[in-house]
C-alpha cells in the first residue's frame, strides 16, 4: 500500500452473497494477515481475465484491525485491542465517543465503524468475520472457533486443527463480539493462525486460509479454487490433532516477570507437572497433560501459554477452570 489505510481493499461480485470481512493486523506485530489480504485482492482482480468463467458472490472486505500498532510494529500501543471487544466496553466507548480515549479505544471505534458501514451499505443476509493471526512460535497452523456449528464447519474446512473452547479462556476478542446476538443478523466468526510471525510462508498459508473460507461460505466455486491451497494447508497440519479443546490458560501480569523456557512449539506434547517457565515465585508447572499452544516469546501479552487436549478423548486430568491465578498450580 502506498498510503497505509485501515481499508486494505474491497471486492464485490455481480451476484449477491455473503459479506466476508477479513481482519489482519489486529495485533500490530503480525503483518502476514495484512500481506495475505493484499494478495487475495490482487488475485480476485486478475482472476476474471485468466478464468473467464470465474464468478464471485458477495463482498470481500480487507481491514487492518489496529492501524496504529501495525504502523509501529507492536502488538499494541497501550492495551491489547483483541481483549477489549466486550459489550459493556464497546457501549461505553460509543456513548462517550468524544471523551478522552487511548490509542486502542480509538482504533476499536474506527474498526467497528468501518464494519458497521460495510454491513449497512451491503445489506447481507450473512456476515463472516475471518480474523487472521500468527504466533511467536512455529509448530503448526490452527483455527479457533466459537460454539456456533457454522464457525466449526468453516474452521474444519481450513484443513487445520480446530481449537474449541477458547472463548472460555480469553475474553473480549472478535470472536466474542461479532455474533448474532450483538448484530441481529447471521454473523459468524473464525480465527485462523497461519504460523510464526516472521515466517514468510505464513503469508502463503493465510492466503490459502482466506481462499478456503471463500469457498466454504459460497463466495467462490470449488472448481475455481486451485488444489494448491488445500494441499498447502494439509501439509502444515500433517500429524496434528484434528479437533482439540482448551484445557488451561496461564495468565500473567508484568510484575510476575514471567519467562517461558526456550524452544517450545505449538502442538508440542507436555506432561502434567512439567516445568515450562519461571516467574518471580519460581517454577511454573503445567497442571495438565496436553499440547502446548502459543507459548509467550514476545515482550507484550497477558497469556503465558495455553494447553489444549484432544477433543475426542475426555481427559481425567482436565481442570474445572480454564485459568487460574498465577502460581496456584505450583507443586
Amino acid at each position: 500500500m502506498d498510503k497505509m489505510k485501515r481499508v486494505i481493499g474491497v471486492y464485490e461480485g455481480v451476484k449477491k452473497g455473503p459479506l466476508l470481512v477479513c481482519i489482519g493486523g489486529i495485533h500490530g506485530n503480525e503483518p502476514s494477515g495484512v500481506h495475505a489480504i493484499e494478495e487475495v485482492l490482487r488475485m480476485l482482480e486478475v482472476e476474471p481475465f485468466t478464468n473467464p468463467s470465474f464468478e464471485f458472490k458477495g463482498r470481500f472486505v480487507g481491514l487492518i484491525g489496529n492501524l496504529a500498532a501495525y504502523k509501529s510494529g507492536k502488538r499494541f500501543i497501550s492495551k491489547d485491542l483483541n481483549r477489549q471487544l466486550t459489550v459493556d466496553h464497546v457501549r461505553e466507548l460509543r456513548n462517550n465517543g468524544a471523551g478522552k480515549l487511548d490509542v486502542e479505544d480509538r482504533e476499536l471505534l474506527l474498526l467497528l465503524e468501518e464494519i458497521d458501514h460495510q454491513i449497512t451499505t451491503y445489506h447481507p443476509e450473512k456476515v463472516v468475520i475471518l480474523d487472521l493471526h500468527t504466533t511467536s512460535v512455529t509448530g503448526g497452523i490452527f483455527s479457533i472457533v466459537t460454539n456456533d456449528p457454522e464457525s466449526i464447519r468453516i474452521g474444519k474446512s481450513l484443513h487445520a486443527p480446530v481449537v474449541k473452547g477458547m472463548l472460555n479462556g480469553i475474553h473480549g476478542t472478535t470472536m466474542h463480539y461479532f455474533n448474532q446476538k450483538n448484530y441481529g443478523l447471521d454473523i459468524v466468526t473464525v480465527t485462523f493462525e497461519a504460523g510464526q510471525h516472521d515466517d514468510p510462508l505464513s503469508v502463503n498459508r493465510a492466503i490459502s486460509g482466506v481462499v478456503s473460507t471463500m469457498r466454504a461460505i459460497g463466495c467462490v466455486r470449488s472448481k475455481d479454487v486451485e488444489t494448491f491451497h488445500d494441499n498447502l494447508l494439509k501439509h502444515y497440519s500433517k500429524n496434528l490433532p484434528k479437533v482439540t479443546k482448551l484445557a488451561y490458560v496461564h495468565r500473567i501480569k508484568p510484575e510476575d516477570h514471567f519467562k517461558m523456557f526456550p524452544n517450545y512449539r505449538n502442538f508440542q506434547f507436555i506432561r502434567k507437572g512439567e516445568v515450562v517457565a519461571m516467574d518471580i515465585q519460581g517454577a511454573v508447572v503445567s497442571p495438565v497433560s496436553g499440547y502446548m499452544l502459543m507459548p509467550l516469546y514476545q515482550p507484550q501479552g497477558d497469556d503465558g501459554f495455553f494447553i489444549i487436549q484432544d477433543d475426542a478423548v475426555p481427559s481425567t486430568e482436565q481442570t474445572n477452570n480454564y485459568s487460574h491465578e498465577p502460581h496456584s498450580a505450583l507443586a
